[in-house]
């Protein structure tokens, strides 16, 4: 027994599986804060290490852009880029299911 519409149906799956991880997730924590990895991680360094976070220097400075605007630009060509390839990946399957 094969399933015409296989993809379709663990595509929905796992939209709704995330919208009722996060929907589970925001109503039990409702005074989260939400913070960068950067600000973990020295957190975690300052704490493994006995020294004060404002203490913490990393090996490799990180650019700042000049305003949230070119920062905002900059993430919105990222998720530009990647809905590219992924836009290309599911074209290419699908023409190579077409040319099978």
């Amino acid at each position: 027994m094969s399933f015409k519409y296989g993809l379709e149906i663990i595509a929905l799956l796992a939209i709704i599986g995330f919208c009722s991880l996060f929907l589970y997730t925001s109503s039990i924590m409702s005074d989260a804060e939400f913070a960068g990895s950067d600000t973990v991680g020295s957190s975690q360094i300052a704490e493994l290490t006995g020294k004060a976070e404002e203490d913490y220097q990393p090996l490799i400075g990180q650019w700042v852009p000049p305003s949230g605007e070119i920062e905002s630009a900059l993430f919105a060509l990222q998720a530009a880029i990647g809905g590219i390839f992924v836009g290309w990946v599911f074209g290419y399957w699908k023409g190579q299911k077409k040319t099978a």
